[in-house]
């Protein structure tokens, strides 16, 4: 008997103690290897189906999007405002998420700080009534908003709020 004979009769004792067999070892390693092999897609291709991108936005940093709590009525909008023209003091009873397409949205807040917004940006408009606001086109060219609400089921889109005077803020 030569010693490489007796070897491999341990190696297979010892194997055939722990349950595996050398088929068993090379049938795994196969297996094994198949998962570092990309494999072909087997999804299958879309059909009759477009898309159309109507408007990208960039926020300025971490957008936090919360829906309120049940069940949660999802709506998309495009708001136009003329230059010169505006929302009016408002408030939601949900977040809304919005990409401006085109112009430039100034916003003045409950606190009378103001925001700017041009196209490409995008916008969160928090939830409550104290967080009312007006938006306004001080512009030349229509600011035109793609919205989408997340609002408590069967909310409005929006609530008339009190006007603030920041005139009189100092």
């Amino acid at each position: 008997m030569h010693s490489g004979d007796a070897r491999r009769r341990g190696e297979k004792k010892r194997w055939a103690g722990r349950g595996l067999s050398g088929k068993a070892l090379v049938l795994a390693g196969c297996v094994a290897a198949l998962g570092l092999v990309p494999s072909a897609a087997v999804a299958t291709p879309g059909s009759g189906v477009s898309g159309t991108v109507l408007a990208k936005g960039t926020s300025t940093g971490k957008l936090n999007v919360r829906t309120p709590n049940g069940r949660t009525d999802v709506t998309f909008r495009t708001i136009t405002i003329e230059p010169g023209g505006s929302t009016g003091w408002h408030t939601h009873r949900g977040q809304l998420v919005a990409v401006v397409k085109s112009g430039t949205l100034t916003r003045t807040f409950g606190d009378c700080s103001v925001e700017v917004t041009p196209a490409g940006s995008t916008l969160i408009e928090q939830s409550g009534t104290d967080h009312r606001h007006i938006g306004r086109n001080l512009g030349t060219e229509p600011v035109v908003l793609l919205v989408t609400y997340l609002l408590p089921e069967g909310s409005e889109l929006s609530d008339d709020a009190e006007a603030v005077d920041c005139g009189a803020k100092k």
